[in-house]
Order: structure tokens, then sequence, then C-alpha cells
């Protein structure tokens, strides 16, 4: 058997499913999946293994139309993970079918695709019969030719993933693995900790304010007794959003923490001692620093 590894991106719609594959393919939670749009901000690699093949998945932020400096950055991210892979993987939602949105990223691809390997997943197969599927199948191929392949899975479920991910191991580069066995993610941990604080803020606040804030981990120290002590920064654009997310008595960022916590000790495996803090900076969203902390390029904002 010949060593394989590649580079895969996941490319779609905001909530089309990618995090949720990406941590099927992976086995392990490395891409936060919330029922927000957009919450992958950064290009995260999660390292998947089949036979004799490294598979290295770049989630991509989703594609929709920016309007702001943050939007605009996360757009770039994705378009550029999707040129630096050897396979592009274009998921959308088998209920919804082409969408406007779907569309701009097939007029795109028509653009930009040529000489790129491309394959379609349509997700979410369980809400549609199956005839719906075939016609939706066929009308995606008709509309961008490019397509290797098409696969019909339930990211959620786990149906048509392993056909997925054996193609896809069968398809990357021969050549030796990029990353050590046991590593699953590139993100550094602390990072992926931040992720994980930003994940559980945005499912306890829902609409409130889901692009109004940040979490940075700001100090990791390994203790002697095997724990960890994790500090992180909530950073938050307006004085009202503090309040927000302190919560009544502190309630709100109390529960956060202990999702966190209880999440993270979990991931890695010991305990972990997490300490949060809401820090009001009005204009975090116009940060360089606080791009480069999320994966994201700040001049890819620029109008």
């Amino acid at each position: 058997m010949t060593q394989r590894a590649g580079f895969v991106a996941l490319i779609g719609e905001p909530n089309a499913g990618k995090s949720t594959l990406l941590n099927r393919m992976v086995g392990a939670k490395v891409s936060i999946v919330t029922h927000k749009v957009q919450t992958t901000r950064a290009r995260i690699r999660g390292v998947a293994l089949e036979g004799e093949s490294q598979i290295v998945f770049v989630d991509t932020p989703g594609l929709f139309q920016p309007r702001r400096r943050l939007d605009r950055a996360m757009v770039a991210a994705a378009w550029g993970g999707a040129a630096d892979a050897d396979i592009t993987v274009l998921l959308i939602e088998a209920h919804r079918g082409i969408t406007d949105g779907v569309r701009t990223i097939l007029d795109r691809l028509n653009e930009i695709g040529k000489g790129r390997r491309m394959a379609l997943a349509i997700n979410k197969i369980d809400r549609v019969k199956a005839e719906e599927l075939l016609a939706l199948s066929e009308e995606m191929n008709t509309a961008y030719p490019g397509f290797e392949r098409t696969f019909m899975i339930s990211a959620e479920k786990g149906h048509g993933v392993e056909d997925l991910k054996r193609w896809l191991a069968g398809e990357v580069p021969e050549g030796p693995w990029l990353y050590p066995e046991d590593q699953i993610a590139d993100l550094p941990m602390r990072m992926i900790a931040a992720e994980m604080t930003r994940e559980k803020l945005t499912l306890r606040l829902h609409q409130e304010l889901p692009y109004q804030l940040t979490v940075e981990t700001e100090n990791w120290e390994e203790r002697e007794d095997g724990s960890a002590r994790i500090d992180q920064i909530v950073y938050v654009s307006r004085d009202g959003h503090k309040g927000i997310v302190l919560g009544r008595k502190g309630e709100t960022i109390k529960a956060v923490g202990q999702a966190s916590r209880a999440e993270l000790e979990e991931f890695l495996g010991r305990k972990v001692h997490l300490f949060l803090q809401v820090k009001v900076r009005e204009r975090w969203l116009e940060e360089a620093e606080r791009y480069s902390e999320m994966g994201l390029d700040f001049r890819d904002g620029d109008g």
C-alpha cells in the first residue's frame, strides 16, 4: 500500500453542515458546531486517517454575501482554503436545494474552477425523497459539470460519510503523511479552547450578539499535578453587551464557563481550571491583532 496525503477543503453556505462533517470524518470535535451561521471563523484543519491515506481537512467559513470587514475576511479565507486544497468538496443541503447562495458559489466555481478537483456532497438526505435527491443532483451537475463525483450523505447521522472518506483517501496525492499519526488538528490548543468557549456563548446567547464577541486564550499554564489553568478574555464591543454576557448575578458567564470547562476536560483528558473575564473593546472588529488570533488576514477585509 502506498502512503497518500493531501488537503481537502469543505466549502458551502453557512450551516450547510461542514463542521459536523469534519468532526465525523476526524472522529473528534475539532470544529465548533452550532446552529448559528458563520461560526467557523478560521480555517480549521482536522486530520483523518483512512488505510494508508492521511486526509487533512480545511474547514472553511461559510460562503455568504459579505457586508463588513470581518465578513470579507471570512469569505476570503474560505476561497483561499479551496485554492490551497488538492480536492474541494462543495456541501449543499438537500432540503434547501439550489439557493441564491449556492448559485453564487456555482458562478464563482465556473469562473475559477478550471483545473481544480471538485466533488459534490448533498447533505441532510434524510429530509427529502429519493426522486428529489436525484433531480437535485442532476441540476447541480448541469450547473457545474466539473464535479468528479456526487455523494449523498447525512453528516449528522453518518450515512454515506464513509464512502466519501474512502473516495478522498484514494484520490489525495501519493506521498508521506503531513502530520504525526496522533495529531487531529493543527490549530494551537489555545485557539481550540477559545473556540469551545465561543461556541458555548453563541449557543447561550442565541440571537443577541453572536458576531459582536470574540474569545481569546490569554494564558495557559501547565500545573505540576497534570491539570491546566486556562485564562480567557471575552471581548465585546459595547458596555451593554458586557451585561448580557455576564447575565444576572453573573449566571450566564458562570454557566458558559462550566460548560466550556467540561468539554475542555473531555477533549484534553485531564482537569482544567478555566477563568473567564469579559472586557469591552469597542473597535475589536477593526483590530488586526484580533483577526490573526482567529487565523484570518485583516487585509482580506479591506473593502
